[in-house]
């Protein structure tokens, strides 16, 4: 029976496939949330009546939302259609890719979502003013501050 590969000294293994599944679970809610949200919001009468760019920005946004679910899902989906798997790190890194890919679609979907509703409610300027506020939050939240983390106390 061969032992799994133990990783280099001073560092540890990322983590189970579960941890990454788990992972997907917390992200697919907001992703499905405001995918619904944009699914229903052409049927709403008033729908019609916003501007034209409103329309450009609600089509982005619900290509980025949609994109966000497709890639947040498929490694759930590859990982039951290709059991059992034969390259797990390569897989698992391939799944964490997509992972990583889904949520910049999702936080685009987030920026342009919060355009979007603020826009409509108060105006473009606030619209814009608000979905740079939400850029800055998701880019150092999600990006910048595990980087930082990571570099300067190894978690």
């Amino acid at each position: 029976m061969r032992s799994r590969p133990q990783p280099a000294p001073g560092l540890q293994e990322d983590g189970d496939f579960s941890d990454m599944l788990s992972e997907m679970r917390i992200l697919l809610p907001g992703a499905q949330m405001l995918s619904a949200f944009l699914i229903i919001l052409p049927f709403n009468a008033d729908f019609v009546n916003i501007v034209k760019s409103e329309k450009y920005v609600f089509l982005a946004t619900f290509f980025f939302a949609l994109s966000s679910l497709i890639l947040l899902s498929a490694p759930a989906v590859q990982h039951r259609i290709m059991r059992p798997l034969l390259h797990r790190e390569r897989f698992k890194t391939f799944a964490s890719r997509q992972i990583v890919a889904g949520s910049i679609a999702l936080g685009i979907a987030f920026v342009l979502g919060t355009n979007l509703v603020i826009s409509e409610v108060f105006g473009e300027a606030v619209g814009l003013a608000a979905a740079a506020v939400m850029g800055i939050l998701v880019v150092i939240t999600w990006w910048v501050l595990p980087i930082v983390i990571k570099r300067h106390r190894p978690i």
